[in-house]
């Protein structure tokens, strides 16, 4: 009896549902003062339960086996019974007729229900890694939006029975606020986000505002971040040092714009050095491969002419040797030797006879030469048959295909030198295939007989 307390303070409120509005956790209380162990907690059994959709009811009562929350997550609308509410029935026995109250407190927690806090960071001091000596100071402002997914841990973390919404705002509002101080100082260092650019970076500084935010909340209040919308990252722009900040800046912008034009120009002078000197020495190779070509084809037309020109130099050389044979006294002064002169003339006769073979060699080749006549010109011609170009043909082939009916005066074709195709029978080298061909002669008539 002690643990339900008398009958007639049971309650009397045959329905259990929450109907506010808007919440985020609510607190069933049938009848009498608020936080009442006996009359507020009454639950009669019997009552009717009834979770909506998006909702969980909480049942905060202790169990045989030490556990002291059962979750009836909605739709649910039943009435509170052992056959349909196994967890009621180590607490409603039969000694009581199944109509005794029992004590539990019951909460409605809003799952679908998204609660969203505006925040704004006042003026801080941010400094951007490359300019360690300007403080920047900045002002945050934006919004955050969570909702309750997980429901064990976040009762694990908060106490339902005094639970107060507006507390729980301001707290999660005065977290998201020093968390969002501290990852935006920490942005320009670890994202590679310059100060003077924060402002233009507000969608890459709001995902890394939210990845963070999404683990901590989760740990400290147990909700569920839904998004993180920073609207507006301010810099104090009449601060010293956001201006001594732009002025640092864009010194350095300056001067790494001039560095690098100077190197790019001088980069295109060496370049321009390069290839100037590669030109020159292709131009020289060429120079010298044309001249030595030249002088290998000047060769080769004029070779028996070069050949003629080096014998006649050696024979001449030899011719002056020989001659002043005649004067060899053999080391007794300059007195005429006779031998030597019969030595001299008869090699002097027999290089001279030498000379005028080896002339008239010469004389008959190139008489040969000229009297010999250039080769007949191997005329070529291409063929339109049906559209399509064949060939080229020679006049041979030509010849036979126009006897065998595949070449006919209409016929298209063409040669190098043409200007355009045209028909076979206007090219004078190609009408004799299409002669008739000429008639037997006929022989004279016998001679009359005596």
């Amino acid at each position: 009896m002690g643990l339900f307390g008398n009958k007639k303070e049971g309650g009397l409120m045959d329905i259990i549902r929450c109907d506010e509005q808007e919440y985020l956790i609510w607190k069933w209380r049938p009848s009498g003062e608020a936080n009442s162990t006996k009359k507020e907690n009454s639950i009669r059994y019997g009552s009717s339960l009834r979770v909506k959709d998006g909702e969980v009811a909480v049942f905060v009562y202790p169990q045989a086996d030490g556990k002291m929350q059962d979750f009836i997550v909605g739709p649910h609308d039943k009435k509170i019974e052992t056959k349909n509410f196994p967890i009621l029935t180590n607490l409603v026995g039969l000694a009581w007729g199944g109509n005794s109250p029992f004590q539990a407190e019951i909460y409605f927690i809003n799952l679908s229900g998204i609660v969203q806090i505006k925040f704004g960071v006042p003026y801080f001091d941010v400094y951007d890694p490359r300019f360690l000596d300007f403080g920047v100071p900045v002002a945050v402002r934006g919004s955050i939006s969570f909702n309750i997914t997980d429901y064990e841990a976040f009762i694990k973390l908060h106490r339902m029975i005094n639970f107060d919404i507006d507390s729980f705002k301001t707290q999660v509002k005065d977290t998201v606020v020093k968390r969002v101080k501290g990852i935006i100082s920490n942005v320009p260092t670890d994202c590679q986000i310059p100060v003077l650019q924060l402002e233009r970076k507000i969608m890459e500084v709001s995902d890394v505002v939210q990845t963070y935010l999404v683990r901590d909340l989760a740990e400290i209040f147990g909700v569920n971040v839904r998004s993180v919308d920073i609207s507006a990252i301010e810099p104090d722009k009449e601060s010293e040092g956001w201006r001594e900040l732009r002025k640092v800046t864009a010194e350095q912008q300056t001067m790494t714009i001039e560095g690098q034009t100077i190197v790019n120009l001088k980069n295109l002078a060496d370049t321009q050095s390069i290839n100037a000197d590669n030109m020159a020495e292709t131009l020289r190779i060429q120079r010298e491969e044309a001249q030595r070509a030249q002088r290998l084809q000047t060769e080769s037309n004029y070779i028996g002419a070069h050949a003629l020109d080096q014998q006649t130099s050696v024979l001449q050389s030899a011719a002056n040797n020989l001659g002043k044979m005649g004067t060899i006294d053999g080391g007794r002064g300059n007195s005429l030797n006779p031998a030597g002169m019969m030595t001299g003339m008869m090699m002097g006769g027999a290089m001279g006879r030498q000379m005028a073979n080896m002339m008239n060699d010469m004389g008959q080749q190139m008489q040969q030469s000229a009297n010999t006549p250039p080769p007949i010109p191997n005329i070529m011609y291409h063929v339109s048959v049906s559209g399509a170009q064949s060939g080229p043909f020679t006049i041979q082939q030509l010849q036979q295909m126009a006897q065998a009916g595949q070449l006919t005066p209409q016929t298209y074709v063409w040669k190098q030198g043409m200007p355009a195709w045209d028909m076979a029978g206007n090219q004078s080298e190609l009408a004799t295939l299409f002669a008739p061909p000429t008639p037997g002669a006929v022989p004279p008539p016998p001679p009359p007989t005596l």
